[in-house]
């Protein structure tokens, strides 16, 4: 085909932020042609299903110790029961409003826009489920990913983390099942909401993959604000109290001890949605999890059709996201090939407190030459006064020869916003002699990072 016989030059799957934020820049500025396809709502994971309302519950919850600490500070405020049926209300509607941000920003970009699934039938064609065909000189797949119910019985009963947006009530008492980020942050969320919360992981300690010291602080402070928090600890069956699978549910772990809980929620992993396109067939290569495999500049094996997102299953955050959809556009509408930066991404987990962390973590960073480590735990100032237990942790992991940072890891309340700013510095390479250099700015927490002149420990 020439070009003109293609309806477009680019379609899209996917209307979330990657496949968004490409769409929109295809086209605005670089005139191209650009359809998107989307089966569900726009926005994505992270707007609908994960980052926006997660966060909005966050807020919420943070709330509940705050007429006791102001009692502290002189104030006299009187608690009150937690109105979910309320704050669910105003949480739709801050969504849809959202929602609508989405479909204005491609409508206004020129982006044509259908409202159904997807498939592709071949490298340039896009079978959509109204009945249509489209044709695109480049297909992009931004399909994202879902989460999964672990393979037990009654396992469809129990909760993932999309239907805890949708209660019609909040439970009295929950089970979570996992440890990684969304397990924590949601057993963080409901237990600051009220619902009594207990929490199972197989493994020896929460959030793998993260810097052991700061997991460490982070299941500790959980369980001081009363998670009770079970490592080592899987679920090996769940009945429901009725035959049609209502009421509370027994679950027998396997520790031993049978429990009831109003609700069981799955936190076990995600899986890529690319089922069902029409990949295999097309020659398009999947790996073990079902993650499209592409190059480093977002291509897969089919030359016409690109994959971004969660949906390849590399680094599942969506500012990368859309990080990778503007090297897509750059690389096949700019005419400059530009490779995924996958390097020093700062990230946070919305705990309480929160982690934020960047570069390697202690332990990686052992492994790739000598180090050495700063490290101060203390109790913040805020909530020192308040008589409160909370810790805080300011950590950098500082290259023995170069002195270059190579890792930051805090776990304080706000330390999202903190290591945004600590990320660009890592970002820059910058050494230890230049957090040195800055000055603190007192009295805060986040001065620890620039004050601490020995070293912990090195290894």
């Amino acid at each position: 085909m020439a070009k003109n016989e293609f309806d477009y030059d680019l379609f899209v799957i996917g209307g979330g932020s990657g496949g968004v934020r490409a769409a929109r820049v295809a086209a605005g500025e670089h005139d191209a042609k650009v359809g998107l396809a989307e089966e569900d709502r726009y926005g994505g994971t992270c707007v609908i299903r994960g980052c926006v309302p997660k966060k909005l519950m966050v807020f919420a919850s943070g709330y509940a110790d705050v007429v006791d600490e102001a009692k502290c500070f002189g104030w006299d405020l009187k608690a009150g029961p937690f109105d979910w049926h309320d704050f669910k209300g105003r949480l739709n509607t801050e969504l849809d409003r959202l929602e609508g941000v989405y479909r204005k920003l491609l409508k206004n970009s020129g982006v044509d826009t259908f409202d159904a699934r997807a498939r592709i039938k071949d490298p340039h064609t896009v079978a959509l489920s109204d009945g249509t065909e489209k044709t695109a000189k480049h297909i992009l797949i931004a399909s994202g990913g879902r989460p999964v119910r672990p393979e037990i019985e009654n396992a469809e009963l129990g909760l993932v983390s999309d239907d805890l947006f949708h209660l019609e009530k909040l439970p009295k008492s929950i089970l979570i099942i996992g440890g990684g980020y969304i397990a924590c942050e949601f057993a963080c969320i409901l237990n600051g909401l009220g619902v009594e919360v207990t929490q199972y992981y197989r493994g020896a300690q929460i959030l793998r993959g993260f810097d052991d010291e700061a997991r460490g602080m982070v299941a500790e402070m959980m369980q001081e604000k009363g998670i009770d928090l079970h490592l080592g600890t899987n679920i090996l069956e769940m009945t429901p109290s009725h035959e049609d699978g209502s009421g509370p549910m027994k679950v027998k772990p396997t520790n031993g001890t049978e429990k009831m809980f109003d609700q069981v929620l799955f936190a076990t992993g995600r899986r890529p949605n690319s089922d069902d396109m029409g990949l295999e067939d097309l020659g398009v290569k999947l790996g073990r999890s079902g993650e499209i495999e592409v190059d480093e500049y977002s291509q897969t094996a089919v030359p016409s059709v690109y994959a971004i997102g969660d949906v390849t299953n590399r680094i599942n955050l969506t500012p990368v996201a859309i990080r990778e959809g503007m090297a897509f556009v750059e690389t096949v509408f700019g005419g400059n090939p530009t490779p995924v930066d996958h390097d020093l991404v700062p990230s946070a987990i919305f705990t309480q407190p929160e982690m934020g962390t960047v570069g390697l973590s202690e332990e990686a960073a052992r492994e790739a030459g000598p180090i050495e480590v700063y490290a101060t735990s203390f109790k913040p100032m805020q909530g020192a006064f308040a008589g409160k237990a909370d810790r805080v942790l300011m950590k950098l992991i500082v290259c023995a020869d170069t002195r270059v940072v190579l890792g930051c890891h805090i776990v304080a309340p706000n330390a999202g916003e903190l290591i945004q700013m600590v990320g660009i510095a890592v970002k820059m390479g910058a050494t230890k002699e230049q957090f040195d250099a800055t000055c603190a700015v007192h009295p805060t927490m986040s001065e620890e990072l620039v004050t601490m002149r020995n070293p912990t420990r090195t290894a």
